[in-house]
């Protein structure tokens, strides 16, 4: 059968047919000329671009997301958090949309703890789900999240709810929606946000690395269809909300399941330990 001449030239014969007669030896005839294709190299990816309304995303999770984050649509979101700060206050603050993702880079997720919207009081959210600065007085799901830590593994509550020392070992701290109108919680679910941090969450399941999921409440525990669950671990229970936390979250002892996944994995474990300044 005759080959293509978009075939890779090794697979050509190299010589004339066999003739297993005892006639004296000739030299082969001379293949034709093959003509080789160059090979087609893949696209490099764009990353997401720089878009009003939003802050920086850091260089390599626009990298990351390039592929699976649609610039129209990460335009949109930025167009719509834009007109939402023309006509109120919104949290959290512009410079820190994107807190989780400048303290955890792409490379270095070890686990993602899901949050749902950000906190929608003043002073409160600052990128981190669950996380408040110093100063800012502790919310509910906070306190029963430092609770937990305490029942698990000893460490007493801190006086502050800053959780910036996971985000820096490695603890991607991601809301399921990064902005939200002051005083009206999930004021801005369904404008886009949702895929985006599908993506995220599809972005890091693909990577190379087995990650720790942490899914907190149904809404969490709904994005495990995202979640390559071969390749990697959930740890999921109740949400420590006060609403339902004495249903499956207190006794759970999830920051230990955590660490003994990570172990399993031949990654360093999380110190989950809070300490007061």
């Amino acid at each position: 059968m005759a080959r293509s001449r978009n075939e890779d030239s090794r697979d050509m014969p190299l010589f004339g047919k066999f003739d297993p007669s005892p006639s004296p030896v000739h030299a082969p005839p001379a293949a034709p000329p093959v003509r080789v294709e160059p090979i087609a190299q893949p696209s490099q990816v764009q990353p997401l671009p720089l878009v009003p309304g939003l802050p920086p995303l850091p260089l390599a999770w626009r990298i990351a997301l390039g592929r699976r984050v649609e610039q129209s649509k990460y335009e949109e979101i930025g167009a719509f958090v834009a007109a939402e700060r023309r006509i109120g206050t919104v949290y959290p603050p512009h410079d820190q949309v994107f807190a989780a993702f400048e303290a955890t880079p792409p490379d270095q997720v070890k686990a993602v703890l899901l949050g749902q919207d950000p906190y929608h009081g003043p002073g409160q959210a600052h990128g981190l789900c669950f996380s408040v600065r110093p100063g800012v007085p502790i919310p509910p799901s906070l306190v029963n999240i430092l609770q937990e830590l305490q029942n698990d593994l000893g460490f007493p509550p801190p006086r502050h709810g800053d959780l910036r020392s996971w985000a820096n070992q490695g603890v991607l701290m991601l809301n399921t929606v990064l902005t939200v109108r002051s005083g009206q919680a999930n004021s801005h679910r369904g404008r886009g946000w949702e895929e985006f941090t599908d993506a995220v969450i599809a972005e890091i399941s693909a990577g190379p690395h087995p990650v720790v999921f942490i899914l907190w409440g149904n809404p969490a525990k709904a994005k495990r269809k995202l979640i390559d669950v071969n390749r990697h671990a959930i740890v999921q229970s109740a949400h420590p909300s006060p609403l339902s936390a004495h249903h499956g979250f207190f006794g759970s002892r999830p920051f230990s399941q955590v660490n003994r996944a990570l172990a399993r994995f031949g990654r360093a474990p999380i110190d989950w330990r809070l300490s007061d300044p």
